[in-house]
């Protein structure tokens, strides 16, 4: 399985792990799953970080290391993927999730979230309790 983290979910994975639900965390642990973290995710951490978000008191490069380190894989914004948002529907607004969507959609992945606006998008995208 190719299992896409949004922002959340990465954060949460390499910070605070006991905040997923047991399901997920045995997800992410298990070797068969190819766990992705999208450089949009970087990004916005470096965006939120910088204007000073408390949830996001982490340095993006710190972050990215984290979930090398991790096993986690790099997944590169594409061109695909980012023209692929122009043909999604407007049920969120948020940029970096709207990518992460196309991200899973062009790959694909199954994108995992703790976003409720975000399943309506497709059937790849998975909202963890």
């Amino acid at each position: 399985m190719r299992l896409l983290l949004d922002t959340h979910l990465l954060v949460w994975a390499l910070a605070t792990p006991s905040r997923l639900d047991a399901a997920t965390r045995t997800l992410i642990e298990d070797p068969t799953t190819e766990v992705l973290f999208s450089a949009a995710s970087i990004w916005e951490i470096a965006i939120k970080a910088a204007l000073g978000r408390t949830d996001f008191d982490f340095r993006p490069d710190a972050v990215a290391e984290a979930a090398r380190a991790t096993g986690f894989i790099e997944l590169p914004v594409r061109a695909a993927a980012a023209a692929r948002v122009a043909d999604l529907p407007p049920h969120h607004r948020d940029p970096f999730d709207r990518l992460l969507v196309a991200q899973a959609l062009t790959e694909p992945a199954r994108l995992y979230t703790a976003d409720p606006a975000l399943p309506p998008y497709s059937e790849l995208v998975t909202l963890v309790p």
